[in-house]
């Protein structure tokens, strides 16, 4: 049973998006209500303005986005990994969420980029 590669495709796109999508949630929620360094929230929440940059270009399919999400999501996963054995609980398990879904995002993006190099100019591009 083979997997034609527009649903391969597909379906790395979305989890993509949904992988970021849920960074970007845990993300903010964790320093606004969950477990701030400060009561009330921090500054630190703003850590998920360079993760809303992104969002567009993987909604439009564009090969760049892939390619450089890829490696930004290498911060986000230090600083989970980081967070994940100097904070306290729930902080420590928060970290940790970031660093599975920081690693889901990065498998996403690589299996994308790597489907759509070899279909080479077979992909079919979403209408602008």
């Amino acid at each position: 049973m083979t997997i034609d590669k527009t649903s391969q495709i597909d379906a790395t796109r979305w989890l993509a998006v949904g992988s970021l999508t849920a960074l970007i949630i845990l993300c903010l929620a964790w320093e606004m209500w969950l477990a701030p360094l400060r009561p009330g929230g921090s500054l630190l929440a703003l850590k998920v303005l360079p993760l809303c940059f992104p969002l567009a270009g993987l909604l439009k399919n564009r090969m760049y986005t892939y390619r450089w999400l890829s490696l930004m999501v290498w911060l986000y996963f230090t600083e989970g990994a980081v967070r994940a054995w100097s904070d306290k609980p729930p902080g420590n398990y928060l970290a940790m969420a970031e660093v599975l879904l920081c690693l889901l995002l990065f498998t996403a993006c690589a299996l994308h980029v790597r489907i759509r190099l070899k279909n080479g100019a077979k992909t079919i591009q979403p209408a602008a």
